[in-house]
């Protein structure tokens, strides 16, 4: 989801005389109103100095310098004492994005200048404008001649890796190992789990198209549709989304049984089966890509579940994808998760688990290293209340990859 703002301007004085150019920032993060020209010669704890007190850095150095100075500045941020994280895990859920919101914004001081086009002249500079392109669209200026456009140079980099990300593919193993290309600001697979428990859940018995609800690349879509699934309807309200998943599909092959279409959650009719992976964690997103992850109010969660039995065909299940991280970060309980199942009239036919493989829940140094060592992805097998099945299993214990409670 991406929220369209009005065009802003920054403003600095460099050789004496008063410049303005273009503001974009994919965040939100307003305009500086500091600005200062930095290059080569400009040391570490000078602009770390600045960047703390609000002040950005507009470079005209070398490309590479600049990369070594966010790293400089990053092991600044990174050296500072931190408090002692609160025994509450809700309150150190809270503390830990904080200061990651505090070390972005230090990081984000350093700006880089882009010509109409996206152009990007510093010296040993790579060629961005194709990375740009692919992000942000076609530069249109609304004044001509156009004036330069900033950003900073951790999001331009954040640009860069996004497009070899889209260029190069995420190999989907539940696919046979086909290769997804997410676009920039659109969730990549590249935690394959979830992926795999809808490859692996038993397909509903009663006729019907299957419906995708936040379809992102396509993925559960395609895998549908190479399971067999005879028409899947994949909906989005994400401009991004939507442009990947259809092509996607089409590299995919599967154009011919899936639909791509804008909706907010469902379209119209019913299905035997409708999948939904919404993000994991209740909390406000910060960036484009977080609203993958971050649902504030657990919106599109319970958008799912209160309009699933309006959209199931009879004996039709509902597929809910969820992580229950948020459970050990003390943002949502499991009873507050099975008591919205309920007041959505639905009962728990089945459920599939799988645990993470994804280095950071290894890694104990991460400062939510406890919450991602416990959590478990969870495929819940939806049905309407009064449907046949068995309902999920008291004490199971620790989920194994792959196991069904």
């Amino acid at each position: 989801m991406n929220t369209l703002q009005a065009p802003q301007s920054v403003g600095w004085t460099e050789a004496g005389a008063a410049r303005t150019a273009r503001w974009r920032s994919e965040s939100g993060t307003p305009a500086p109103r500091r600005v200062v020209v930095a290059d080569d010669r400009t040391k570490a704890d000078d602009a770390y100095k600045l960047a703390c007190e609000g002040t950005a850095l507009l470079w005209r150095g070398d490309f590479h310098n600049a990369r070594q100075l966010l790293t400089a500045l990053a092991r600044r941020i990174d050296r500072r004492p931190r408090k002692r994280p609160p025994a509450d895990p809700a309150q150190a859920f809270h503390l830990h994005r904080a200061v990651q919101s505090q070390r972005a914004r230090i990081l984000g001081m350093l700006l880089v200048s882009l010509d109409p086009g996206y152009g990007l002249a510093l010296r040993r500079a790579p060629d961005v404008r194709e990375a740009c392109l692919q992000a942000y669209g076609p530069d249109t200026p609304d004044a001509h001649p156009a004036p330069p456009l900033i950003v900073s140079l951790r999001e331009l980099l954040g640009v860069i890796g996004a497009y070899e990300w889209r260029r190069n593919g995420v190999r989907v193993p539940a696919l046979g190992g086909d290769r997804v290309h997410p676009y920039y600001g659109v969730f990549s697979p590249v935690r394959g789990e979830y992926v795999d428990l809808v490859a692996q859940a038993p397909l509903p018995s009663v006729p019907g198209p299957a419906f995708d609800i936040g379809t992102g690349t396509g993925v559960l879509a395609s895998v549908l549709a190479r399971r067999g699934v005879s028409r899947v309807v994949a909906t989005d309200q994400d401009p991004r989304a939507l442009a990947c998943a259809r092509e996607n599909t089409e590299r995919l092959g599967v154009t011919d049984r899936v639909e791509i279409l804008e909706a907010d959650l469902f379209p119209a009719g019913r299905a035997a089966l409708v999948v939904c992976n919404p993000p994991w964690v209740p909390a406000k997103p910060t960036s484009p890509v977080e609203y993958a992850v971050y649902d504030p109010g657990s919106r599109m969660l319970r958008g799912f579940l209160n309009g699933l039995s309006a959209h199931l065909e009879p004996g039709g299940e509902g597929w809910l994808i969820l992580s229950d991280i948020a459970e050990h970060l003390g943002l949502r309980s499991r009873a507050e998760l099975t008591a919205a199942f309920d007041a959505a009239g639905l009962t728990v036919l089945d459920r599939l688990d799988i645990r993470p493989r994804h280095p950071r829940a290894r890694d104990a140094d991460d400062a939510l290293h406890a919450a991602r060592a416990a959590e478990v992805t969870s495929l819940w097998r939806l049905g309407a209340a009064g449907a046949a099945g068995t309902t999920e299993a008291e004490g199971s214990g620790g989920a194994e990859e792959g196991t069904r409670t």
